[in-house]
């Protein structure tokens, strides 16, 4: 179908402009009309997005759409719906009451996608950076059981579990970041501009040196001289990280590795399976078949190596194998979280099992955040304590030697 630019009037009077996917202008209109929109002026064009119209400047500075502002979008959808508003006049004062320009030109595309005649996941569909497989796959879901309103609050809630989860990672990671950032710049300046001030002294002893002390005459020379190789060869390295990383045997085996590094892939373990447990009861709740909220929660754990495993789980269950047989081959899961599993497919209340286990997850993330500042000071106390080490005995035993030599004079 072709695509119409509108200008037209919202019942505030203000002026309203959109690009709408439709038959005719006069199909346009009946469209804007029962939205409670007159239309000023309509005529064809030929771009179907509303973004396109921007330069590529400020499609580059724009400011882009945030997770807070799906999850708040996703409260007051659920408002909304549940108060009896239609959806595209709710969608219209949600566009009207935006403050991020992006977000409500999304709202916009959604509204024109709507009036084309496309489902509300379809017209999500559109926007994969925005909105998750997961979060489309659940909106569906809301489509076909009619239960909108009430998908719309849980994803509210996944959402908040989500991003409380960054919030605390990032708040237990601030400050051993600061202490490694700290020393590598200590290292440098001392490579740089400290050694090499030591070495014009070193040099008038007209002795044999500690070894100690050439190593750090020549790891400061080397640096010195070959920074630009240094420099290129770091970024070589990130660069070719990433790209490995993208691929996707490269992500597999990051993913696989991440969860084997020692105190931080206890963390991420524990939350990737708190994110599987809770995405699978909101799943099972809005009445998603087994095998399908499988394949589905498989695309939100953020974790291709765990993700295999649960898809390893849902080619069981399509074997006509139970879930606790699936999920003890899959080899992720504590023996108190299978327990549960058992009594929950036993009794037929697996998704509030799986809620709990959600939660007991939760719970151990929280305090191991808590306590990963503390488990982490000693290494960097430890990694501290050497590099003084190596400092005092490579630029102070030389020092000493030559008091020493003195006194005997």
């Amino acid at each position: 179908m072709p695509f119409f630019a509108y200008k037209a009037r919202n019942a505030r009077g203000e002026l309203v402009e959109g690009v709408i996917e439709s038959a005719d202008s006069n199909a346009v209109a009946s469209q804007l009309f029962n939205t409670g929109i007159t239309p000023v002026q309509i005529s064809a064009t030929s771009k179907p997005r509303a973004d396109h119209a921007l330069s590529w400047w400020s499609r580059l500075t724009d400011e882009k759409v945030k997770p807070i502002d799906i999850q708040l979008f996703s409260r007051q959808l659920y408002t909304l719906l549940k108060s009896g508003v239609p959806i595209m006049r709710g969608l219209a004062g949600l566009q009207e009451s935006a403050i991020s320009k992006a977000f409500g030109r999304l709202i916009q595309d959604l509204r024109e996608s709507l009036d084309s005649g496309r489902e509300l996941s379809a017209a999500m569909r559109r926007h994969p950076k925005e909105f998750s497989s997961f979060y489309i796959s659940m909106v569906r879901v809301g489509e076909m059981t009619g239960q909108l309103e009430d998908i719309f609050l849980r994803l509210y809630a996944h959402l908040e579990f989500e991003r409380d989860m960054r919030e605390r990672v990032k708040t237990a990671l601030r400050y051993p970041m600061f202490v490694m950032i700290a020393m590598v710049i200590a290292m440098v300046i001392i490579n740089v501009f400290v050694i090499p001030a030591f070495a014009k002294v070193f040099a008038g002893f007209n002795a044999e040196l500690p070894l100690m002390t050439r190593i750090l005459l020549g790891t400061s020379n080397f640096t010195v001289e070959y920074w630009p190789l240094l420099l290129v060869s770091l970024i070589a390295v990130i660069v070719g990280f990433r790209a490995y990383v993208a691929t996707q045997h490269g992500k597999y085996v990051w993913d696989r590795t991440k969860l084997r590094i020692p105190i931080v892939g206890r963390i991420i373990l524990k939350g990737t399976l708190a994110r599987f447990s809770r995405s699978f009861a909101l799943s099972n709740k809005s009445g998603v078949p087994i095998v399908q909220a499988l394949n589905v929660v498989a695309l939100t754990v953020d974790n291709t190596y765990i993700a295999s495993r649960i898809e390893q789980m849902r080619d069981g269950v399509e074997r006509g194998e139970s879930i606790l047989r699936t999920a003890t081959v899959a080899g992720v899961f504590t023996p108190i979280v299978l327990q549960m599993i058992a009594v929950g497919e036993e009794t037929g209340a697996l998704d509030d099992l799986m809620d709990e286990i959600a939660g007991m997850y939760e719970h151990e993330v929280e305090y191991e955040l808590k306590s990963l500042s503390s488990n982490i000071e000693p290494i960097l106390i430890f990694g501290l304590g050497v590099l003084v080490l190596v400092l005092a005995l490579g630029i102070f035993l030389p020092i000493w030697d030559l008091g020493k030599v003195a006194l005997r004079k």
